[in-house]
């Protein structure tokens, strides 16, 4: 990796090793099997009306796919064909009533040009952190509204289709309400949770005041913490790295701890 960015001395993925690439089918599985099952699990708890744990299974399906399986299928690193991992983006963020490919838009935005201004998706980290997390509230609509101009006509199609899907669920959600109050609860736990992820997924992990790529992003050690976050917290060598999928963030981050200590980066340390 070369260039006037301050990582002319890391090395390529080549050297750190292409191990680092490889996905597992089981691995391919359980990445798209665990929002689905989250999804099942609220609907059958909260029929029961069981809310502590159905409301613990929207929490799950929220985290694991906005830092795990969708963030993986956006950047195409689980090794699925480009229709089949399109398909999976599209049907994965619509559990959650979100559009897939505008995701994709504004995250690889994101990764090209954080902290600039034209980086729509990481505008906050600039921000006071109760400013951030205010501007949760119609994240997603201004993220979808950025993506369309933007997007190719395939994409379009997808963000079509997604956003019909999440405004029909809605609607259909206060239709029912006469008869079950289950899938509006599901929508209003969806909506508002999302609410902090400008938060915690991007004034959290960054740093806009940094000079360089090694000092805009967080680099954080530990053992309980990151296998909590499912790897998140090894932010800045997702940022660096970014064609390595989220099984192998630890691995990634042991190989380049030499290389980031000779660069002066140091470590958030947690349990």
């Amino acid at each position: 990796m070369t260039g006037s960015d301050g990582l002319e001395d890391l090395p390529p993925l080549e050297i750190l090793g292409t191990d680092l690439l490889r996905v597992t089918p089981l691995q391919r599985i359980w990445s798209i099997l665990r929002p689905v099952v989250c999804m099942i699990a609220y609907f059958v708890f909260a029929i029961q009306g069981w809310w502590v744990p159905a409301v613990l299974a929207v929490a799950g399906l929220m985290f694991i796919t906005y830092v795990s399986t969708s963030h993986d299928l956006l950047h195409r690193t689980l090794g699925f064909s480009r229709s089949v991992n399109d398909a999976l983006l599209g049907f994965i963020e619509m559990l959650v009533l979100r559009s897939g490919h505008a995701f994709r838009l504004t995250h690889l935005q994101h990764h090209r040009h954080f902290p600039q201004d034209d980086d729509v998706e990481g505008l906050v980290a600039r921000l006071p952190w109760w400013r951030a997390l205010l501007s949760g509230v119609g994240n997603q609509s201004r993220l979808f509204i950025w993506a369309w101009p933007r997007a190719s006509v395939r994409d379009r199609r997808w963000m079509l289709v997604e956003a019909v899907w999440a405004a029909g669920f809605a609607f259909a959600s206060v239709a029912l309400l006469p008869v079950t109050n289950v899938a509006f609860i599901y929508v209003a736990l969806i909506v508002t949770s999302s609410w902090l992820y400008p938060l915690a997924t991007v004034w959290i992990p960054h740093r806009a005041e940094g000079k360089d790529k090694l000092t805009q992003t967080h680099a954080v050690r530990g053992r309980l913490v990151p296998e909590l976050f499912l790897q998140h917290t090894y932010h800045l060598e997702h940022h660096l790295y970014p064609a390595v999928p989220s099984y192998h963030w630890r691995k990634l981050a042991q190989r380049l701890d030499p290389y980031l200590r000779a660069r002066g980066v140091r470590p958030v340390m947690t349990p």
